[in-house]
């Protein structure tokens, strides 16, 4: 199976969850990203069982509303029982690295209040040690030079990520991300409060203080389910 496949098979494999454990007429939370937007086509053909989403983007309203969606703000629900979006890397434990559709704040964000989050992944995000891929950090413009030093002082090659144009990328939220290489990360909840609490840093894209509660993987073999205990 291509990658696109693998994908398309989680992104069903969620909507079947969400349908199977939801209870009609809830909020669902909504991730960024190509394999949230395979859950976003699949969960499609049972809208009418929800009363709508929250959001993680733009870029994701744009997908919800085209499919007949009414979003939500945030701040006008109450309650939301789950939280589905994808990762760039997970370990064993959870733990996720996202941010590479730029997205990482608000990701965290409507994570950190649902009930449940559904990572849904192709088997090649599953890692024993993350890092390999770039860890993105969005920060204020004018903390970009001085996160980077603080960024390549812990051992990474800090980036600035741009557009094709060569322009500074910028987030739904104003700011810009650097994507950090180079990192061997075996305390992803250590790292992300440290860089956390860094002044300028909006959020780094480690997911581990509120990772994962089941990773819903496509394989060759289907899609392997894993559940994972998360502690306060």
């Amino acid at each position: 199976m291509t990658q696109d496949e693998l994908k398309q098979l989680v992104g069903q494999a969620a909507a079947d969850y969400v349908n199977g454990n939801v209870p009609e007429g809830s909020i669902i939370g909504v991730g960024t990203g190509s394999t949230a937007n395979c859950f976003i086509d699949a969960i499609a053909k049972t809208r009418a069982c929800y009363r709508g989403a929250v959001s993680s983007s733009l870029a994701t309203t744009v997908r919800l509303e085209s499919h007949g969606f009414k979003v939500f703000d945030l701040n006008d629900i109450e309650t939301l029982l789950i939280y589905v979006d994808g990762a760039d890397e997970i370990n064993v434990c959870g733990a996720m690295i996202k941010g590479g559709g730029g997205a990482l704040t608000r990701e965290k964000i409507v994570a950190s209040v649902a009930d449940m989050f559904v990572c849904i992944a192709d088997a090649s995000k599953r890692v024993e040690v993350m890092g390999t891929f770039p860890l993105p950090v969005e920060v204020l413009p004018m903390a970009r030079t001085a996160i980077g030093r603080k960024l390549t002082a812990l051992g990474g090659v800090p980036i600035v990520r741009v557009n094709k144009d060569g322009a500074p990328f910028i987030t739904d939220n104003g700011n810009e991300i650097i994507d950090v290489k180079g990192l061997s990360i075996t305390d992803p909840r250590a790292l992300e409060a440290q860089i956390n609490a860094w002044p300028g840093v909006v959020t780094v894209g480690l997911f581990a203080a509120r990772g994962a509660n089941l990773c819903l993987l496509g394989t060759e073999k289907g899609v392997e389910r894993i559940e994972y205990a998360q502690h306060a």
